[in-house]
């Protein structure tokens, strides 16, 4: 899967007062908007420039153009000072992540004082106009300060650009869930009307039994060409093709309904699956490809999570759901596990299929992929819910560990997390006092700056452990 680059629109504010001096000037400031344009390109954004506002109508005009044109992100940039009030109401009623980028043509301004380089570099008080003003009506913005060549200003627009490609793709996500979720589990369970005006989030519930429908339509060929395709890619050996089979045949349904339903994302829960329905086996594998393929994914029923992971896939192509599950007290490890599950994208080495033991129900035994991660910097996440029928984000920089498989676990997908700075019990602790449910998101490499862009877009608190 090639990630899509984050889209943002530049929108040039002026003053009318300098336009009616005369159009020159502006033209001169506009050189410096397509040397802004230009840089944020090379850093592989997606850039739309509109034409340079200085009256309300102009400025509503070009924000609907932008947003009409799907943009991720609209990023004002102040050639001249502007008055907030031609354009407050609309990037108020905009409904895309507002950036306001504050920078000028002049590195060193001390060296070339004189007017004609005032007027060029003064316009970080029109910036302050309108952050003051937006702020006072409660319009969420981010803001990124610096010369517009200076690394960390470049760093920043990029964080914020994959932060509102997040942020988007949430806003618009539709969840595929496969049946009730897991009896008794109370943590991640979000009415699905409430997940839809808090996010956005859209919950698609279907009864097991229609995907025993799609089923039906999965033709031998199709099966016959996923095995060798994966036969292909992994390491099959010693693997029962009849067990493949049973895996893709009902992973190709999942995928052809999620085609059909138009779902970024899935969840669905294993003691849900019937044998009697044709269903003769969980699809973990399928589950680990969609991930691989930018399709958010998350066991046992939870939308909630599912919808995250969907979400941060389309920013970052290594993310997996994971679960933790068994501490290491002596070393400060978490081991990371769950049935079946982990982003293909994700793996070190070669995958291995393996034919899991799941001595659970009627079902037969599924196949799993297994594979070490690559070791290094990563990011956990959790979309945990908090008092009041809100959300709240938990996020924590982390190490992948550099460890093989544990010969004790040759059936479950696993890795091992640690915090370079943290001793587990406070770590866990922290988790648990903030609500943090027990299924999350793990990104690979640093991007809590990201994260916490993205919870401020969508209004809800995050807390960093």
């Amino acid at each position: 899967m090639s990630l899509r680059p984050p889209k943002v629109g530049v929108l040039p504010l002026y003053l009318a007062l300098y336009e009616e001096a005369g159009p020159e000037l502006r033209l001169d400031m506009e050189t410096f908007a397509r040397l802004v344009v230009e840089r944020l390109q090379a850093q592989g954004l997606e850039v739309v420039l509109t034409r340079t506002c200085w009256f309300r109508q102009q400025v509503e005009a070009q924000v609907a153009a932008l947003t009409a044109a799907e943009v991720d992100l609209l990023a004002t940039l102040h050639l001249s000072y502007s008055p907030s009030l031609e354009a407050v109401e609309a990037l108020q009623a905009a409904p895309l992540p507002l950036l306001l980028l504050d920078t000028t043509p002049n590195p060193r301004f001390a060296d070339h004082v004189n007017r004609e380089e005032l007027i060029r570099n003064h316009a970080i008080h029109g910036v302050q106009d309108l952050a003051s003003v937006l702020r006072r009506v409660g319009r969420r913005y981010e803001l990124v300060v610096g010369y517009v060549h200076s690394s960390d200003f470049l760093e920043a627009v990029i964080e914020v650009a994959r932060a509102a490609q997040i942020t988007r793709a949430l806003r618009t996500m539709r969840v595929l869930a496969i049946g009730e979720p897991f009896s008794g589990m109370g943590d991640f369970q979000v009415e699905a009307s409430l997940l839809e005006k808090l996010l956005g989030v859209h919950t698609e519930r279907v009864e097991v039994n229609a995907l025993g429908s799609y089923l039906a339509q999965v033709s031998a060929g199709d099966v016959i060409g996923e095995n060798a395709e994966d036969m292909a890619r992994y390491d099959c050996d010693g693997l029962v093709p009849e067990r493949l089979t049973d895996s893709n045949r009902v992973g190709l349904a999942v995928r052809a309904m999620l085609a059909d339903m138009g779902a970024g994302a899935f969840t669905a829960n294993f003691t849900e699956f019937d044998v009697a329905l044709g269903l003769h086996t969980y699809p973990f594998l399928e589950a680990s490809k969609a991930m691989e393929r930018g399709v958010g994914y998350a066991g046992e029923g939870d939308v909630l999570t599912a919808a995250l992971v969907g979400a941060l896939l389309q920013g970052f192509r290594e993310v997996t759901f994971c679960e933790m599950f068994c501490p290491d007290w002596a070393e400060n490890w978490i081991l990371i596990s769950h049935m079946g599950e982990c982003n293909l994208a994700m793996a070190n080495q070669k995958p291995r299929l393996v034919e899991k033991a799941l001595a659970l129900g009627p079902l037969e035994n599924p196949v799993v992929p297994i594979f070490p991660l690559r070791a290094g910097p990563a990011t956990l996440v959790n979309l945990a819910p908090a008092p009041g029928d809100t959300l709240s984000i938990i996020v924590s920089p982390v190490q992948i560990l550099a460890r093989a498989l544990e010969p004790g676990l040759p059936d479950s997908p696993h890795f091992w997390i640690r915090r370079e700075d943290r001793v587990l019990p406070d770590f866990l602790g922290d988790f648990s006092e903030l609500g943090g449910t027990h299924h999350s998101a793990l990104i690979s490499g640093e991007h809590v700056g990201v994260i916490k862009r993205m919870a401020h877009m969508l209004g809800l608190a995050c807390h960093e452990i």
